[in-house]
């Protein structure tokens, strides 16, 4: 599935965009902002790894792995959403600060 590939990429490029964000930035709750965002990437893209093996290979210790990929994947996406929506208003508030210096 060459659509599902394209996002495996998209995912994975995000992941190291925001990884090379979080080691050049000064600020520490900005630094946890990006390390969420950056764990929402990495997130899907280990489900979309699993999710793209279910297609490519059909054996029981594919399924398995796969399923194992997809449950830890969106578990991790949902685990740094749920950090990106806690730290999104002190990161802004951080950002105002650092402005007004």
């Amino acid at each position: 599935m060459p659509a599902l590939v394209i996002f495996i990429i998209f995912s994975f490029s995000f992941y190291v965009y925001y990884k090379i964000r979080y080691v050049r930035s000064e600020r520490p709750i900005e630094r946890r902002f990006l390390s969420a965002k950056a764990s929402v990437a990495l997130g899907l893209f280990v489900a979309l790894f699993g999710i793209n093996q279910l297609f490519l290979y059909q054996t029981t210790v594919t399924y398995i792995i796969a399923t194992i990929f997809i449950i830890l994947g969106f578990a991790s996406a949902w685990a740094g959403y749920r950090a990106y929506r806690y730290y999104l208003p002190q990161a802004v508030e951080e950002a105002e600060a650092a402005k007004q210096k």
